[in-house]
């Protein structure tokens, strides 16, 4: 069976970087009947779920977007019920993706995170060293505030004086060394980025899905990867 009639898209076209919006847990929840932490817990878990398809796809890259800097907003109690969810997870089901060659970025500020999960992000990252798939994961993530960071660290650097252009910043955002995204899916029914990797955004092809990100499975993948075959960057050319 080839690619094509597997679903999957021709190798040529196949993206290296896909980044996903993680929208919909709570509304999955709900539809459920469930309490909203269910929704981020079944949320979480899918995220390996679609890292292993990726991978099986020959996709490089994974970025999930799973907390965002405007999170903090919402109540306290379901905040802190994410972030014990995504300490267990990290605890318990990262290090089976470690040994199946994944390796662990945390993109955002750590500061204002639970010691806990500052120090299990930390881990993560440090004994990381898979080749077959580079999973980021965008906790107290903004991309304005990625911005703006990356803008100071130029300014501070010692070659500062070199200027300010589009090399130097990208070399100082929090996703430095790692590929721009060529596919951004956001999953939910929401039809914009949210602050979502707003500088390595600039060419990507965008996907929205209605399917909540608890439900998102390796058919809606496969749409989402298939509509990506089909279309001709050209990144200004003709």
């Amino acid at each position: 069976m080839t690619n094509r009639e597997a679903g999957w898209p021709e190798l040529g076209k196949r993206p290296r970087h896909v980044a996903f919006v993680m929208d919909g847990n709570g509304r999955w929840a709900a539809r459920c009947g469930l309490p909203r932490l269910d929704g981020h817990r079944e949320g979480i878990a899918n995220v390996e779920r679609i890292a292993a398809a990726l991978m099986a796809r020959g996709v490089e890259y994974m970025t999930i977007y799973m907390f965002s800097t405007e999170n903090w907003k919402r109540p306290q109690e379901e905040v802190e019920g994410i972030f014990d969810l995504l300490v267990g997870w990290l605890r318990d089901r990262v290090p089976g993706l470690q040994s199946a060659g994944v390796s662990i970025r945390h993109y955002g500020q750590p500061d204002r995170l639970p010691a806990e999960l500052a120090r299990a992000l930390q881990h993560a990252g440090s004994t990381s060293d898979g080749e077959r798939l580079v999973l980021g994961l965008a906790i107290n993530y903004g991309g304005r505030a990625e911005i703006v960071e990356a803008i100071r660290d130029v300014l501070s650097a010692s070659e500062a004086d070199r200027g300010i252009d589009e090399q130097a910043i990208a070399g100082s955002l929090y996703t430095a060394g790692v590929q721009d995204p060529d596919l951004i899916v956001r999953p939910g029914g929401e039809l914009r980025l949210s602050n979502f990797m707003l500088w390595q955004a600039a060419y990507a092809e965008l996907y929205f899905s209605p399917v909540l990100w608890p439900d998102f499975d390796e058919v809606e993948l496969d749409r989402a990867l298939s509509a990506y075959e089909e279309r001709s960057r050209r990144f200004g050319g003709l």
